[in-house]
């Protein structure tokens, strides 16, 4: 589940954005070195907690237990209305320019297919569970294959496709990236690491969760490092890297650079495999979380309604779905993910700061229950959370000092939160 949920679709367009702000090769590897061990850390942090509160609901269980209720809602209403929603916007885009290498299309086509693919991956999910969890077993399968046949074809047979590509490429003006650049690079790459913590969200119905989803955190992460950095590697061994700027989608002309169309094609067909997974997983995952706050009452009942044949939350399926394409038909992909980063990230160094609370001993007022004892201690603490947290809040403002003017729309959207559950929630 872990590898299957990180590795989505952004690994294979993302890297443009990436080098767009570290536009050298050693710079490139380093950057999504950093943003592999800065996801390691939270993963951590996210196994500590896990093992210490092993219930459904991940982050949003973790901020209401570690710091009032009134986080762990925001975290949902943040999900909803931005960060969970965004995933899936953004994810369906990536989708539909991979469909755009079989069928021109323009960026109305693009935005159409986007909101398509979203509206019937959660029809599937609307008519149970089981046959959302199944296509979702079958799609993981395609995304290690098209890493496993892109990096086949990029070091087996791309030796003489690398012969043509000249050595490094750097910008003449980029032979010194700046502090900003790099941490604008980094946090385009945690996009395509996002995820990791979605891994919690069952563990209510995990089988000794104390254990299972820490040594999954662990083990899964590493797993997605390594595929991730073998696949730059791979991108930048077979183009240049001002194509592989330039590109929408690199991983197709990384195998076409090698294979012609046909290895395209190939890929192509893969990746869009590989986003439908991701598309319906973060689409199977959202609604659980929305249900279990309703039924908590800290979101509205009807959301926790479950469809008398199908047992969904088919009513929370539905809200997501409908969101989730006003954001594709309103949005760019740079703005989707740009808004998923620095709004999860700010949530993630909140989630950082309650675990410093609970190994202090703080009391958890109203939701305060056994007495902290995580089941797997965080390895390399106090360095390890508080070195994540720390990255969690540069990451996250320098996001928003990027474009400020998009960032306060975003915020704006969570800050929102506050009084709708004071008003509203709290009473209840």
């Amino acid at each position: 589940m872990v590898v299957g949920i990180i590795i989505g679709a952004s690994i294979f367009v993302q890297p443009s954005e990436v080098n767009r702000h570290v536009p050298t090769i050693l710079g490139v590897l380093a950057v999504w070195a950093v943003g592999g061990i800065l996801s390691l850390f939270g993963a951590l942090v996210c196994a500590e907690l896990s093992s210490a509160f092993p219930e459904t609901g991940g982050v949003y269980v973790y901020l209401k237990r570690t710091l009032s209720p009134a986080w762990g809602f925001l975290w949902g209403w943040a999900m909803f209305w931005s960060a969970h929603s965004g995933i899936i916007a953004a994810s369906s885009v990536v989708l539909a320019r991979y469909v755009a290498f079989f069928v021109p299309l323009g960026d109305f086509g693009i935005r159409a297919v986007a909101i398509a693919a979203i509206l019937a991956l959660s029809l599937v999910n609307y008519a149970g569970v089981r046959r959302g969890s199944g296509l979702q077993t079958w799609i993981t399968a395609s995304k290690l294959a098209a890493i496993l046949v892109l990096l086949v074809i990029a070091f087996a047979l791309g030796s003489p496709t690398h012969a043509s590509v000249p050595g490094g490429h750097p910008a003449p003006a980029a032979a010194a990236i700046s502090f900003r650049e790099f941490v604008l690079g980094v946090s385009a790459a945690l996009f395509a690491f996002g995820g990791w913590h979605m891994v919690t969200y069952p563990a209510g119905e995990t089988r000794d969760p104390r254990q299972t989803i820490p040594r999954a955190l662990l083990l899964g992460s590493l797993i997605v490092v390594a595929c991730y950095i073998a696949l730059n590697a791979a991108y930048l061994y077979l183009l240049p890297i001002d194509r592989v700027t330039a590109s929408q989608r690199v991983a197709a002309d990384a195998a076409q650079a090698v294979a012609g169309r046909y290895g395209a094609a190939i890929i192509s067909a893969l990746v869009i495999l590989s986003a439908s997974g991701v598309l319906n997983g973060v689409i199977l995952a959202g609604p659980r979380a929305y249900y279990e706050m309703a039924a908590e009452g800290l979101a509205p009942r009807w959301v926790a309604a479950i469809h008398r044949r199908f047992r969904t939350p088919y009513r929370a399926i539905v809200a997501q779905g409908v969101w989730s394409a006003v954001l594709v038909a309103t949005g760019t992909y740079r703005v989707l993910f740009t808004r998923v980063v620095y709004t999860e990230w700010l949530f993630f160094a909140l989630m950082t700061w309650g675990l410093f609370r609970m190994r202090r001993g703080v009391p958890v007022g109203v939701q305060s229950g056994p007495a902290y004892k995580p089941a797997w201690p965080i390895w390399g603490y106090p360095l390890v959370p508080l070195a994540f947290g720390v990255a969690a809040l540069v990451v996250a403002g320098i996001q928003i000092a990027a474009d400020p003017l998009q960032a306060a729309a975003g915020l704006a959207i969570v800050v929102l939160g506050l009084p709708v559950y004071y008003l509203w929630m709290r009473p209840r």
